[in-house]
Parts: C-alpha cells; sequence; structure tokens
C-alpha cells in the first residue's frame, strides 16, 4: 500500500511538471518588454520560493534538534500544557505586530507588512512544532534523530533549488540587463544564502564526531537568518534586481493571464520538492538505523 501510495504521488507529481510546463511555455502570453525570455520567469521565482521555504524547514528541525539534546542532557520530559501552548505565539504575534505597525507608518509600508506578517508565520509555526513534539512521544534521542533527518533532508532540497535560482537568474539578467551577474544586495545576498547551506552540507559531509550535529544545526539557524534578508533586499536597497511581483509597488505586479502558468509551476515544483524531501528523509533515518547497528555491534563485540 505505502508503495502504491508513493508511485501515485509519483505519477501526480510528474503529470503536474509537464502540464507546467506546458501552461508557461505555450499557454502564457509574452511578456510586453521582455518577450520569450520573460518565461523563465516561471522557474526562477518559484524556486526562489521554495528554497526559502525548505531552509525554513531546515530551520524548524536544528531548532527541534538542539531542543531535544538540552532535553537529553538535562533528562526532562516534554510536558505538555495549554499556556505553552498558546501565550507564546500570542505574545509574539502582538509584539511584531505592533513593531510592524511602527514601522510601516515611519519607515516603510512594506517593511512593516513584513515584519507582521512574520508575527503571524512564527505563532502558526510554534503550534505546528509544539503540537509534533506532543504527537510523536518520541525520547529525547529519538527525537534528535527524526529532527536532524528532516534537517539535513530539507538542506538538500534547498541547496537544489537555490542553485536552480543562481542558474537561471544570470540567463535572465544576460539578456534583460546585458551582464551575467552584478555584485547587488539581491544577487549577492542570495549567494551568500547558498553558500552557507552548501557549507552546511559539506560539514555533515566531512566532518566526524559527536559535535558535527551540533554544529550543523547552529549552522543552519545562522543560515536561516539570511532568507528574511535576501527577501526584503530589493525594499530595503536600489538594486539591478526587478521590484517584487508580489506585495511591492503599484504596477510591479503580473498580469492576470500570467497567474496561472505561475501558480502551476509552483505547485508542481512544490510536488516534486516534497517527493524528494521525503524519499532523503528516508534514507537518512536508515543510515542513521545502520549507524546505530553497527555501533552496538561494537560495543557487543
Amino acid at each position: 500500500m505505502k508503495r502504491l501510495a508513493i508511485g501515485v504521488y509519483l505519477l501526480v507529481t510528474v503529470a503536474l511538471l509537464g502540464w507546467a510546463y506546458y501552461q508557461a511555455i505555450y499557454v502564457a502570453p509574452n511578456d510586453a518588454m521582455q518577450g520569450e525570455i520573460f518565461r523563465i520567469f516561471y522557474y526562477h521565482v518559484p524556486n526562489a520560493m521554495l528554497c526559502f521555504l525548505f531552509f525554513s524547514l531546515n530551520l524548524v528541525g536544528s531548532v527541534w534538534f538542539l531542543a531535544a539534546a538540552e532535553r537529553k542532557k538535562s533528562g526532562g520530559a516534554f510536558k505538555f500544557s495549554l499556556k505553552g501552548l498558546i501565550v507564546p505565539p500570542i505574545i509574539a504575534l502582538v509584539v511584531l505586530v505592533i513593531i510592524g505597525m511602527i514601522v510601516r507608518a515611519t519607515v516603510d509600508p512594506a517593511v512593516g507588512n513584513y515584519i507582521s506578517d512574520s508575527g503571524l508565520g512564527l505563532a502558526l509555526l510554534w503550534v505546528a512544532v509544539y503540537l509534533i513534539l506532543r504527537s510523536l512521544r518520541l525520547s529525547a534521542d529519538q527525537q534528535m534523530q527524526v529532527a536532524d533527518a528532516l534537517a539535513v533532508a530539507a538542506a538538500e532540497v534547498g541547496v537544489v533549488f537555490a542553485t536552480v535560482v543562481l542558474i537561471t537568474g544570470p540567463i535572465w539578467g544576460r539578456r534583460a540587463w546585458g551582464i551575467w551577474w552584478t555584485w547587488d544586495a539581491r544577487l549577492t545576498t542570495t549567494l551568500v544564502l547558498w553558500l552557507i547551506y552548501t557549507s552546511y552540507l559539506l560539514l555533515r559531509r566531512f566532518a566526524a564526531g559527536p559535535q558535527m550535529q551540533t554544529l550543523a544545526a547552529v549552522l543552519g539557524i545562522f543560515g536561516a537568518l539570511d532568507v528574511p534578508i535576501v527577501y526584503m533586499s530589493n525594499r530595503w536597497w536600489r538594486t539591478q534586481h526587478p521590484a517584487p511581483v508580489f506585495g511591492g509597488a503599484q504596477g510591479s505586479g503580473m498580469d492576470s493571464s500570467m497567474l496561472p502558468a505561475f501558480f502551476w509551476n509552483l505547485a508542481a515544483w512544490f510536488a516534486w520538492g516534497l517527493l524528494i524531501l521525503a524519499l532523503r528523509y528516508h534514507v537518512e533515518r536508515e543510515h542513521q538505523r545502520i549507524v546505530a547497528a553497527e555501533a552496538e555491534a561494537a560495543l557487543n563485540a
């Protein structure tokens, strides 16, 4: 039954990718200013959005890992309480909404909206993680393994999406701007984000010892700090990169005839990302079981 479900999901994902390609290449109209080259937008922007999503999942896994490690060190157990579920996200939401209102009125409306929206996102993220910790009822060691597998799988998928962004961006820029690359804020911060998570994967691959996972978790959290900087870079600074398509200045959005192709590609690549994430998570969990079995065999030898 499990293999059947995976097979069906794979077929749906392939069908989505094919339909999204058809929409982007044959159905969506040409851009009035850029012509055919604008069609790369339907791959560049969804991949950028999804790399943010999967790096955020790495952040969840990294924080979860460190929390579980601290619980293991202290010998405490996870205790569920309604107060712990509700109070922290409400406080975070209220504080960030107030800060967002102040920034919106005094500095920049776009920045203020981003801060307020981040409050809602963080509140929902807290509730989700809290309920997951409660529902799993895993030991500290088991939570560390699950969190670590999620973190490394999400980082790998995020790096793939970020790599696509860094490849399609210069191809688009060469035609639109006449140059392959410029060291403006959006491009530079995106490259830094890719370098941080590539370093994360290199650390996971070549470092050894009990502290490797902890160091990787700290690096993952550090890398996530660059995500909002990348997102806000062309709002905070003047850049060669175009204005935001969604939530940007008036007149910077897409024509409604282009939206179906965009959202089909976003859905298709999201489905592909989830598939690879699940497969990579399964591989990592199997690797953990093999390592644990080898360690136990070595102790009993």
